[in-house]
């Protein structure tokens, strides 16, 4: 389904719906057994909640802690894949390098060029930078990079806090610091106007990368404004996590337990406790069948690209510092300042998605944009969930690479 259309000014609604974080018992039997905590992320403000009964963090069941392990250095298969270019995991650490973000902060990164001279093919063709979602990193584009590289000079970055990157003890997370990263790895790594390609909170990073980048001012003018070439935007997040909910019904019954689980992540202790069990293979594995549309792209090495940063020191204190922290400006709030500069924007929407869905308000804000202005394009992806880029390459890449070719 694609969606353009004109307007004079865009659409201003309130307040986006995010996820509500909760810890939850199924009231009645599963197909995915052995989770005790279903989701960290189960309710996107769009649909209404189910009668699973909502119970305390701790209860009889003794908390495992998750076993670390590399990953994987081999290709998936599965009717997932398809025909799609699938690069080794190993190839991509091999190829990840480090930049010192500040002077202070190791940030991982990943570069593939199209060719040995990297404009050689394609000179007019701006570079590409991926931007993973919440617990992800680059290695969740391992089924994009190798097709984008073909004709595009591809990075890839791993957030601080997630994957590869520093997790800086003490660090205080928030959306605003993530979108300076990704202008700061513009103006020094990059070097000219690119495309930003997101997924979730990484979509929202870009989204506030892009109004900083489009904002108006001397500085801005001079600094940032010739950074981004266009935004590409898969199942973008509402805020960094619940906190940014504040005006719809449903989430307003559970904030009470919101400000609960917040209050008990600060004691080290019990968030410890909860991280342990949210690490377990096992609820990894049943999250991200949760929000995947396509089964069979939930991989045993797609488990371990979630799993195996949550083993490193610093871990902890991210998780902690992201579920609780600000939520940080909403996509509503920023996309004005966006679209008032006519940038390109495509937006990929997976209507499955139960964290962010279609009919919840972040999902038709955005579905609203394509009929009030040229330059935004919107394709709702049937039967695909929050992460459209590992969920259903194919479609994306069906949908993307025209869109690139034009901008």
């Amino acid at each position: 389904m694609e969606l353009t259309g004109r307007a004079a000014h865009p659409l201003s609604l309130g307040p986006p719906p995010v996820h509500l974080q909760f810890l939850e018992e199924q009231s009645r039997p599963s197909k995915h057994k052995g989770i005790g905590i279903r989701s960290l992320l189960r309710y996107g403000g769009g649909k209404r909640p189910n009668n699973r009964t909502i119970l305390p963090f701790f209860k009889n069941n003794s908390v495992i802690p998750a076993t670390c392990c590399a990953a994987k250095a081999t290709t998936s298969t599965g009717a997932a894949a398809g025909d799609m270019l699938e690069v080794d995991l190993r190839e991509i650490k091999d190829k990840c390098r480090k930049w010192n973000w500040k002077g202070r902060y190791a940030v991982n990164y990943f570069v593939s060029h199209s060719s040995s001279d990297p404009h050689a093919s394609n000179p007019n063709r701006p570079p590409i930078l991926l931007v993973h979602g919440f617990g992800a990193s680059i290695l969740h584009w391992r089924r994009n990079i190798r097709t984008l590289a073909e004709s595009y000079t591809v990075y890839a970055i791993d957030l601080i806090g997630f994957g590869g990157s520093e997790k800086p003890v003490g660090f205080s997370y928030t959306m605003e610091k993530w979108a300076e990263l990704i202008l700061d790895f513009l103006d020094e790594i990059v070097q000219e106007p690119t495309v930003l390609i997101g997924n979730s909170v990484g979509s929202l990073a870009c989204v506030i990368a892009a109004a900083s980048a489009s904002a108006s001012g001397a500085e801005a003018e001079s600094n940032n404004k010739a950074l981004v070439r266009g935004l590409v935007l898969l199942n973008c997040a509402g805020g960094m996590n619940n906190k940014a909910i504040t005006d719809d019904w449903r989430i307003k019954l559970f904030l009470p337990l919101l400000w609960l689980i917040d209050f008990l992540l600060k004691q080290r202790g019990i968030a410890s406790a909860i991280f342990e069990r949210v690490k377990q293979r096992d609820n990894i594995r049943n999250i991200l069948l949760s929000v995947y549309g396509n089964k069979e792209s939930v991989d045993e090495e797609l488990v371990e690209i979630i799993m195996e940063p949550t083993c490193d020191p610093g871990a902890l204190d991210a998780f902690v510092s992201i579920v609780s922290g600000p939520p940080g400006p909403s996509p509503v709030q920023l996309m004005p300042t966006v679209v008032s500069s006519s940038l390109p924007l495509l937006v990929l929407w997976g209507d499955e998605d139960p964290f962010t869905p279609l009919d919840g308000p972040i999902g038709k804000y955005f579905a609203s944009l394509p009929s009030q202005l040229p330059y935004v394009t919107l394709f709702v992806l049937q039967g695909v969930g929050h992460c459209p880029h590992d969920d259903r390459p194919d479609l994306v890449h069906k949908k993307l690479l025209p869109w690139l070719d034009h901008i």
